[in-house]
């Protein structure tokens, strides 16, 4: 049975450290603590659990962080975590049975990172990353801001999921201002640099700015082909807000060019055309979005609503302005077998049986 080295990077994190920590226990056999500068209890938990804690002077660059503490594993794989994040205690199991079972052949061991969820706990966003490497291949950060972790050889694509649950509120600038720091700087930006960027002048409601930086991106032609798709649809959504409906389209379609169709760009593409009132067009491509199969082995960003739930209660939108009650309350029906709950198909589905009991009435 292999074993593993936790490899985190951390600063003023005393409110989740032990939380995090606590989700490993009895899955990591050495657990690396490398502070980029805690003026908090930080450094007092992680003794709790280590004696593996190393001060590195923080230079503005992740990947360097990240690379430091990747250095001081001694195991045969490490795991890395953010201290936000967390193994629940299904996602526990499954990792401590891949840890008995888990191929020596295998160089990399992908994992579901879920974002974001819903009021009642069910993941509506996720993506995936490599979360546990080989120590012996040498795999390294790059990227001073949202770094990535390069790896290559045999990559395992496991169904555990960590866990994303962000308490602080105080890191909202850190990363922008980092970018601006370089830009001041004359540093030339990577395309993941451009692309990253563009992602923080959106989150800060840049919008024309941030659309800048997306094109100078996509017009490198060098970006990860899940960037690429992303990047089109922050676009798309970018121009939406703008109520420039043409661009919109254009970067919806845009993002074919780089995969099969997704169902996120579908679901655009059908709100575009119901925006503008165009209801066949628009359950043309909400039909398709549900045609769609959800790709397995992607490590982009999954809009779980586009694969379930929302196009099919789009549909029953369209089809209603259509005239068409029987196929929308079908429809809505769809969209219930996924959010049971919730209080919109819950109203459709009265609503759509009033109108056909109506129907039924007036036949008979």
């Amino acid at each position: 049975m292999p074993m593993i080295s936790l490899c985190m990077i951390v600063k003023n994190e005393e409110k989740v450290l032990a939380r995090c920590l606590d989700s490993v226990q009895g899955i990591a056999d050495e657990i690396i603590i490398v502070d980029t500068g805690s003026e908090d209890s930080t450094k007092s938990i992680a003794q709790n659990y280590t004696d593996k804690i190393y001060n590195f002077q923080w230079i503005d660059d992740f990947a360097a962080a990240r690379n430091f503490a990747f250095e001081k594993a001694t195991m045969e794989y490490i795991l890395w975590l953010d201290a936000d994040d967390i193994f629940m205690e299904a996602d526990q199991k499954k990792l401590l049975e891949l840890k008995k079972t888990l191929d020596p052949s295998v160089d990399a061991v992908a994992m579901h990172y879920h974002l974001a969820f819903d009021a009642k706990g069910n993941v509506t966003s996720s993506l995936k990353r490599n979360r546990l490497v080989k120590r012996s291949r040498n795999f390294r950060w790059e990227g001073a801001v949202h770094e990535c972790l390069v790896v290559g050889g045999n990559i395992f694509n496991s169904d555990i999921a960590v866990t994303h649950k962000k308490e602080r509120a105080d890191t909202v600038n850190r990363n922008i201002e980092i970018y601006e720091r370089r830009l001041e700087k004359g540093e030339a930006f990577s395309p993941r640099d451009l692309y990253y960027y563009a992602n923080e002048l959106l989150d800060h409601q840049r919008h024309q700015e941030a659309a800048e930086y997306y094109i100078k991106f996509l017009d490198t032609k060098l970006g990860w082909y899940e960037d690429n798709i992303a990047a089109c649809g922050k676009l798309s959504d970018i121009y939406s807000h703008l109520k420039d409906w043409d661009n919109a389209m254009k970067f919806s379609l845009q993002s074919f060019n780089y995969d099969v169709p997704r169902a996120e760009a579908c679901c655009r593409i059908g709100f575009l055309f119901l925006n503008k009132n165009m209801v066949k067009q628009a359950a043309a491509w909400y039909q398709i979005a549900t045609q769609l199969e959800r790709p397995t082995d992607s490590l982009g960003f999954t809009s779980y609503a586009c694969w379930t739930w929302l196009p099919h209660i789009q549909l029953s939108v369209c089809y209603d302005r259509m005239g068409l009650h029987q196929l929308a309350y079908e429809h809505n029906e769809k969209a219930r077998a996924y959010i049971p709950n919730d209080e919109r198909v819950l109203y459709n589905k009265r609503y759509f049986e009033d109108i056909l009991k109506i129907h039924d009435i007036a036949k008979s």
